[in-house]
This record gives C-alpha cells, sequence and structure tokens, in this order.
C-alpha cells in the first residue's frame, strides 16, 4: 500500500513539474479555457436540479481518489462501476437541461449576473405590495414567486416565457380572472416578469391544516429554491408568504412590504463605499432647495 501511495504522490508530483517547466502562454490559455467551461457549466446548473448531481458526481470522485490511495479494492471496484453508470445515465435522465444549455450558450443575458439597485429594489417591492392590496381587496387569487440565489429554470420553462417590468398594472392583468394566464405563477426574476402560468411543486401539508393548491405551491417552490412566494387567497383575500417551507399567513400590506425588503436584500448589487458615500452625496445636494 505504502508504494502505492508513493506511487500517486509521485506521479502527481511529475504532473505538476512538467506543467512548471513547460509554463507559458499555451498553457496559461489551455487552463483558462477549462476554468471558463466548468465555470459556465456551474452558472448553468445552478439554475436546475442538476446541481445537485452535480455535488454528488464530485464527492464520487473524491471518494475514488482516496480508494486507490489507500487500495481499498472492494470500495474502489463499487465506485469504478457506480460511476460508469452514472455517466451513461446522466445524459439520459438530463437530456431537456442539456438541450437548454445548448440553447441558452447563444443568449447574452445567461453571462450576465441579475441584480438591482436599492431604488431598484424599493420600486419592485412597492409594484408587488400595491398589486397584492389590489388582489386582496378584490378576492383575487395570486400566486407570485421571486427568484434569489437559487435558479429557477425548470419552472420558468414550464410557463409562458415573458419579458415584461414589474408593475402592479401587468400583475393585475396577469391575474386578472378571465385573463389566460390567471392560473400558475408568476416568476420574477430580477427586475422583471420572466414567466406567468408556470406550474410549480406542491408540497405535501400536515392532516388538518386548510390549504389551496396556491398556497401548497408556495411552500413547495420554498422547499426546494430558497425563493420568496406570495399567495393570495381568492377565498378570503388574505395574503401569505412562503420562505424555507414555512408560510407565514394572513399578513398586513405593510407587513408584506418590510418582509420583502429584508428577504431580497440578497438581489442588491454591491457598490464600494466610496462610490456609495458619493451617490448619497450628490443626492442630498439635488433634494436641496
Amino acid at each position: 500500500m505504502t508504494s502505492r501511495v508513493l506511487g500517486t504522490v509521485d506521479r502527481a508530483n511529475y504532473f505538476f513539474s512538467s506543467l512548471k517547466l513547460n509554463f507559458g502562454f499555451t498553457v496559461f490559455f489551455d487552463v483558462l479555457i477549462v476554468a471558463i467551461i466548468f465555470y459556465w457549466i456551474y452558472l448553468f446548473l445552478r439554475e436546475t436540479r442538476a446541481i445537485r448531481i452535480l455535488y454528488g458526481f464530485i464527492i464520487l470522485i473524491l471518494a475514488m481518489f482516496i480508494a486507490r490511495i489507500f487500495n481499498l479494492i472492494l470500495l474502489n471496484f463499487i465506485l469504478k462501476y457506480l460511476t460508469t453508470a452514472l455517466v451513461v445515465a446522466i445524459p439520459i435522465v438530463f437530456q431537456p437541461e442539456l438541450r437548454r444549455a445548448l440553447e441558452k450558450l447563444g443568449r447574452p443575458r445567461f453571462w450576465t449576473e441579475i441584480s438591482l439597485s436599492h431604488d431598484e429594489l424599493a420600486k419592485i417591492v412597492d409594484e408587488i405590495h400595491d398589486a397584492c392590496k389590489v388582489f386582496s381587496s378584490q378576492r383575487v387569487g395570486a400566486l407570485i414567486v421571486i427568484q434569489r440565489r437559487s435558479g429557477l429554470r425548470e419552472y420558468i420553462d414550464s410557463g409562458v416565457e415573458l419579458e415584461a417590468k414589474v408593475t402592479a398594472v401587468i400583475l393585475s392583468s396577469i391575474f386578472f380572472p378571465k385573463s389566460p394566464l390567471h392560473d400558475g405563477a408568476v416568476i420574477i426574476v430580477g427586475g422583471e416578469i420572466v414567466s406567468a402560468s408556470s406550474i410549480l411543486p406542491v408540497a405535501e401539508v400536515e392532516p388538518g391544516r386548510n390549504l389551496g393548491t396556491r398556497h401548497r405551491a408556495a411552500i413547495g417552490i420554498s422547499q426546494v429554491s430558497d425563493a420568496v412566494a406570495i399567495a393570495v387567497s381568492e377565498e378570503t383575500g388574505s395574503i401569505s408568504i412562503a420562505v424555507g417551507g414555512d408560510l407565514e399567513r394572513r399578513i398586513t400590506g405593510e407587513r408584506l412590504k418590510s418582509r420583502l425588503q429584508r428577504l431580497l436584500r440578497t438581489n442588491i448589487k454591491e457598490e464600494s463605499s466610496l462610490f456609495a458615500w458619493f451617490k448619497r452625496r450628490k443626492k442630498r445636494e439635488e433634494e436641496k432647495p
């Protein structure tokens, strides 16, 4: 076993020493391309359920490496054939995701991070708040999902894709009872409504809890992602918010606004302290009479 460990270490030392001797523009360019490819794969997979498979695959590779170093014959045998089976199964199971990955490669928006300024976030929260107040007063059922860090691509693709600003008027037109898009959820990413009539996973609830499909879907999407889901009941007009699998029911409009402002801080783009100071100073000067 000692000779096997030394052999593995020697091969690693040889690889890094040869890399050091031959290091130049070509090697740097090669490493850069591989890094970009892996980063692109991560950017895509983090928006899908396949990210969990990727983490599991990395753990399997590490386990194989450890089994090989310490000559764990049985474990190495099992992991070898398990990995082979996974390599064959992954393209079959995740065929839709792989197809979308190739489609997204040519989209410019894929390469940009979606973030908001404080003012943009405040505007969006106000529009959602105003829309929910209208839904509540008129007993209009609604389900709004706001993406945070976890991607929601597979749920966006289940609905009708849109590119619309987040305004109370547009949200009202979508959830108007006679609208063809009123069933399902609206999904908001950044400052845009990206889909309507989307299908969400429905959570199993405890016996005795009187929850409709919208509220169960709000809980369901918050269980599988870090998204914020808002549900408005068409029977009672009450507003509920779901985060992390927990549902807070019958909240007021002001409570909704404060919760959204706190929960969506992760969507705010960071600014350097110096830039932020100049921006605040300029705003104060503009407000002076």
